[in-house]
């Protein structure tokens, strides 16, 4: 009988120790696959590094760096270039870049995958476009790390003059085209140019939720519909829009940008927007606001500031068609950096944001990088910066 009741209790031992194993497993592949929450008070700059501007790879011009992301698994970055297939085909590269808590040492370039449309073409440029082409051409402008399937979802900001919507698509580690996100209808051009984005002023932000079951997407600018762009005298309203994996709109929350700083009697253009967003928890997301400011001789300044929004309290306008004479309470929003206020030699067009690797005391990184337009009078600049959680 004691024989009996011994082997019984090391058979239920047996099954309690495989399920505490079993459960122990799953729960550390979640934690894997799913980003932890963060906490945002102020950003502390530790360096900068910058890429040559004739610097190549496998024969492919570096540059137009508009987005960046990590995979925290590999400790890989990928940089998406906004080349519209003039230089080389739309890319993203593979990268190390090499940094601490004191400073940055160095980038490398590892790969680079030319992304494919749903055909397996490669993109076309403008002068390769026509209406009957099978074809279209990207405007690649966000790119990020899924961390539930490994793969890569990238936006471009489409072309109204060749008929061609924004859109939010997946490619594998390679740039092949794996599937697409349907757009939120306000989104879309019409042909009366009374409705939809503007051109160079679409879908320029992306981000997954914390918890990787939805996809964030920021505009630039206000769409047509709600209203003018940022001027020196009055700021805008543009759209940050959530969509679950099935492209369906969850909500939608009106984004307040600031009017355009430092605009003297002399310039020629002045423009600001929204080039990037990142979350940091279930309610809060990093923005990048990037303005940019040409004088009489041609040359530009950007001014380059890091807002923490939280949605919570802020109306969902995804039924709302228009902004305009609509009463709606906008996102809040605390600024957490000014590039123009840190010791750095040039604020280039930062447009890309990331967090990175955990420094050696346990604080996130964050790297942000420009894009230097292919132009010689640009810089391709990376700049880290430590998070930090409190406010002394």
């Amino acid at each position: 009988m004691q024989q009996v009741t011994k082997i019984i209790f090391i058979s239920l031992l047996t099954i309690v120790m495989i399920s505490m194993i079993s459960l122990n497993v799953f729960a550390t592949s979640e934690k894997e696959v799913t980003p932890h929450s963060r906490h945002v008070e102020k950003l502390k700059l530790i360096d900068s590094k910058t890429i040559p501007h004739d610097q190549t790879y496998n024969k492919t011009k570096v540059g137009g760096i508009s987005g960046i992301t990590y995979n925290p698994k590999s400790n890989k970055w990928y940089l998406l270039s906004d080349d519209r297939s003039e230089n080389s085909p739309s890319r993203f590269y593979e990268a190390n870049l090499n940094y601490n808590h004191r400073q940055f040492n160095n980038i490398n370039i590892k790969n680079v995958s030319t992304l494919k449309q749903p055909n397996g073409n490669n993109y076309i440029s403008k002068n390769q476009f026509n209406n009957d082409s099978k074809n279209i051409v990207a405007d690649p402008e966000s790119i990020r790390f899924d961390p539930w399937t490994n793969s890569i979802l990238y936006t471009s900001e489409g072309d109204r003059n060749l008929g061609l919507n924004p859109f939010i698509r997946f490619s594998d580690s390679n740039g092949n085209f794996i599937s697409e996100l349907p757009i939120n209808e306000t989104l879309k051009m019409d042909t009366q140019s009374k409705k939809g984005f503007r051109n160079n002023l679409a879908i320029e932000g992306s981000t997954f939720s914390v918890d990787g079951t939805s996809i964030w997407t920021s505009m630039e600018a206000p769409v047509i519909q709600d209203g003018p762009v940022p001027t020196a005298n009055s700021g805008a309203l543009s759209r940050i829009t959530q969509y679950d994996r099935q492209g369906n709109i969850l909500a939608e929350y009106a984004y307040p940008i600031d009017s355009v700083p430092h605009v003297g009697d002399n310039a020629k253009t002045a423009e600001n927007g929204v080039s990037e967003m990142l979350a940091i928890n279930e309610h809060e997301f990093l923005t990048l606001e990037r303005a940019s400011v040409q004088s009489s001789d041609g040359s530009f300044k950007n001014y380059v500031r890091i807002y923490k929004i939280d949605v919570n309290h802020a109306s969902d306008i995804k039924d709302t068609s228009t902004l305009q004479n609509t009463q709606v309470t906008p996102v809040n929003k605390k600024l957490v950096a000014n590039l123009n206020a840190e010791q750095l030699d040039k604020v280039d067009n930062v447009e890309g944001m990331t967090f990175g690797k955990k420094l050696a005391n346990g604080n996130d990184s964050l790297v942000v990088v420009s894009d230097n337009n292919f132009n010689k009078s640009q810089i391709s600049q990376f700049i880290v910066f430590e998070v930090v959680n409190n406010e002394t």
